[in-house]
């Protein structure tokens, strides 16, 4: 199935306001559970997600592939890392996993509703260690997907609650915009 191309500017300016709620820096796997959570949020009551970004059930719970990779790049764990010096702007590592702000988020860059997830999400994951938001991301969308594998939107739509017929919706939806593009 098709989807929604992902959308790097809102991407950012969602991980800088998450970095922005938690004092400035924060961990990768708590950045990546709120994209989560706010992703699966965010497609439940609007039909997108706030990124659109595809997630990978990984041991440790899901992550989004796509900002996965610009965390990898800025960092310097990817071939693209020479390329990666507007996005340097953005965000920095402390360490290894440890993410820091470079700036302030646009909030022109997120709607209303994208914020609106955004908090709900950082609610529920800001005081959470590591082994809790894994365990709370180990639902029925991660446990439906082999390691190592992008989970599916029906089974994200399935754990959040969403009665079958909106499933079939939203993911047909998504799959005629994403052949459109």
């Amino acid at each position: 199935m098709r989807r929604s191309i992902f959308d790097k500017d809102r991407t950012l300016e969602a991980v800088l306001y998450i970095l922005q709620c938690m004092g400035g820096q924060c961990d990768m796997h708590k950045i990546f559970k709120t994209l989560y959570f706010a992703d699966m949020l965010h497609l439940s009551a609007y039909g997108r997600g706030v990124t659109n970004d595809r997630y990978i059930a990984m041991k440790f719970g899901p992550v989004p592939s796509m900002t996965d990779d610009i965390f990898k790049a800025v960092r310097g764990d990817s071939f693209f890392s020479d390329c990666a010096d507007d996005l340097r702007e953005v965000i920095r590592f402390r360490n290894r996993y440890m993410v820091e702000s470079c700036r302030k988020p646009d909030m022109d860059a997120l709607s209303e509703s994208d914020v609106e997830c955004l908090d709900r999400a950082i609610a529920k994951t800001r005081d959470l260690c590591f082994a809790d938001l894994t365990r709370l991301s180990h639902g029925v969308a991660w446990q439906n997907t082999s390691t190592d594998r992008e989970m599916s939107v029906k089974d994200i739509l399935r754990e959040a609650g969403d009665e079958e017929g909106y499933v079939e919706y939203v993911a047909s939806k998504l799959s005629i915009e994403g052949a459109a593009l």
